[in-house]
């Protein structure tokens, strides 16, 4: 069955489309693009609302034979409540108008509709032995206008209390134009639902504006939710996710132009689509699968990957000492299944370390390994149309980096990857790296690579090991790519003419994942553990296990 291809919305990395507009805020440009409209309808009501009222107010006074208080004044605020309504209405409906400024003059509009419906209910006709009219309309006016009108956290706050003040400034108005002022107890009665209304209006603005932001990620990332932070790494960060309608757990793997510097943001954009597309292309069921990948209204970029159980490598060593030999072929037979075919397409990975090999539970299989982060590969068959590297930078891990990669040579092919393959092999038979990078600068390994011969593994540990395995990891380590496996298919054949990794067995890797924590039953509702590690799994028969993030 084919693995699904990438999906690709738009892919113009480092084009001023994609990068975010400076001082957009925090609202994504959907929920901008929708408060606008919301924004319209809501002013277009609010005006004929003002109007109704002050025919419905005219023709009971008329009956009433009362007389209309406050003349010009009250005429003035009915008059100016119609008006700016419409004009905020014409506002947000005129074309190509910037969204941003639109939902600024919006707040400015809530703040002056609020003093205006102020002054025509605190200038109603009143007595002083009458009871209060009830609370003010200011108050439902500053709760519902936040939840209609999206903004950011500290506009809403700074216009939530703006329009509160209103209210006892219109009454001040009304006052010093001859209106009756109302008795202690009443005020207090008038302007606590007031205040009240103020921290609700805050509160409930943050709730639905959360809401929405995240109905909006969702449409917006293909259909899948942000659920918890896996981790963060040097080409983004990554979530843990659901698809709305298969719910089925995902990593979603995402970077904004936002989180690299204006210097190397076009690189950055380019590496990574470079990354979704090249690891769609694979089929090995070594590589980890890539569902989906796009980018986002903002100009973010992001794709779709599985969600896996287990450990990468190097964390295995950290936490677990040097593995069998016999282990170790059985888990390099699989990463070259995944590497010979990414080299017979001419791509050659460059970042192959044990933090980029998975190993993992797979459906019933155990021990099962997924090559990931292909975000350095490089095209060896086609000239690349342009250097997504810096003049003069060496990109890749410099424990496991060729030497030929170190010295920044141009014609590179598979070999690099076999050479970074020798020093994982080594790392997983001694628990150390061929050159020790402790109290030592990368430079100094990275010239290790270049001049100094290796120890074999049996020196180091001083103990022996299958001479067949140890010759080939110390082929891989040759600084003459000449001199190694010619392939990654050459590589499996003579390692899997060792036989050794026909000595672990099924019932062996069960007993070490049985012991290790491996989950049988996962409880998804389990609290996110955020870090390096994905949410840890509440278990029904076994120890919790965490899932490592995906990520560099």
């Amino acid at each position: 069955m084919d693995r699904p291809r990438a999906r690709v919305y738009k892919a113009e990395t480092g084009s001023e489309a994609s990068a975010p507009r400076s001082g957009s805020g925090a609202l994504p440009p959907k929920l901008r693009e929708a408060g606008v409209r919301r924004l319209a309808n809501f002013a277009l009501l609010a005006g004929f609302l003002a109007i109704g009222i002050a025919a419905l107010e005219s023709l009971v006074f008329h009956r009433a034979q009362r007389p209309h208080y406050g003349g010009e004044l009250r005429l003035l605020a009915q008059a100016g409540s119609v008006v700016v309504s419409f004009a905020m209405f014409a506002l947000a409906k005129r074309r190509g108008a910037d969204p941003d400024r639109i939902l600024d003059h919006g707040l400015a509009y809530e703040v002056l509709y609020a003093f205006l419906i102020g002054v025509l209910f605190h200038g109603m006709p009143i007595s002083p032995d009458l009871l209060p009219r009830g609370c003010s309309p200011v108050a439902m006016w500053i709760v519902v206008f936040p939840l209609i009108v999206p903004s950011t956290r500290g506009k809403t706050l700074a216009a939530t209390v703006a329009a509160a003040l209103m209210d006892p400034l219109a009454l001040f108005v009304d006052v010093a134009a001859g209106a009756s002022l109302p008795r202690p107890l009443f005020l207090a009665q008038i302007f606590l639902p007031t205040c009240v209304a103020a921290v609700t209006a805050v509160v409930g603005s943050r709730i639905v504006y959360r809401l929405r932001a995240e109905t909006a990620r969702v449409r917006e990332m293909g259909g899948y939710r942000l659920v918890s932070l896996l981790g963060r790494g040097g080409m983004g960060e990554v979530w843990r996710a659901e698809h709305r309608m298969l719910a089925r757990p995902s990593a979603v793997k995402l970077i904004r132009p936002s989180a690299s510097s204006d210097f190397n943001a076009r690189e950055t954009l380019a590496r990574f689509e470079r990354e979704a597309r090249t690891t769609a292309a694979l089929r090995s069921p070594h590589t980890i699968e890539v569902y989906d990948f796009g980018a986002t209204d903002d100009g973010s970029f992001y794709y779709v990957m599985q969600l896996l159980d287990g450990f990468a490598l190097d964390t295995m060593v950290s936490r677990f000492g040097p593995l069998p030999q016999e282990r170790v072929a059985h888990l390099l037979l699989q990463a070259c299944h995944s590497l010979a075919e990414a080299h017979q397409a001419g791509l050659v990975h460059r970042d192959v370390k044990p933090g980029n090999i998975f190993v993992c539970r797979y459906g019933l299989d155990l021990d099962f390994v997924k090559v990931l982060d292909f975000g350095l590969v490089k095209a060896v068959t086609a000239r690349a149309p342009a250097d997504l590297t810096a003049g003069g930078l060496v990109t890749g891990t410099p424990g496991y980096m060729s030497p030929e990669v170190a010295l920044g040579k141009k014609e590179i092919d598979g070999r690099v990857d076999l050479y970074a393959l020798g020093c994982v092999a080594y790392n997983l038979l001694t628990g150390e790296t061929v050159f020790p990078l402790k109290r030592r600068t990368p430079m100094e390994v990275l010239m290790d690579h270049v001049q100094t011969p290796p120890r074999r593994p049996s020196e180091r540990l001083r103990r022996s090991f299958h001479a067949g395995l140890e010759d080939l990891v110390m082929s891989c380590l040759e600084k003459d790519p000449n001199q190694r496996p010619e392939s990654a298919r050459e590589f499996s054949a003579r390692l899997a003419a060792l036989g050794l990794h026909q000595l672990w067995t099924e019932e062996r890797a069960r007993c070490w994942w049985d012991e290790a924590g491996l989950p049988h039953a996962i409880d998804e509702s389990a609290p996110p553990l955020v870090g390096a590690t994905v949410p840890r799994a509440r278990l029904t028969s076994a120890p919790r296990l965490p899932r490592r993030a995906i990520a560099r």
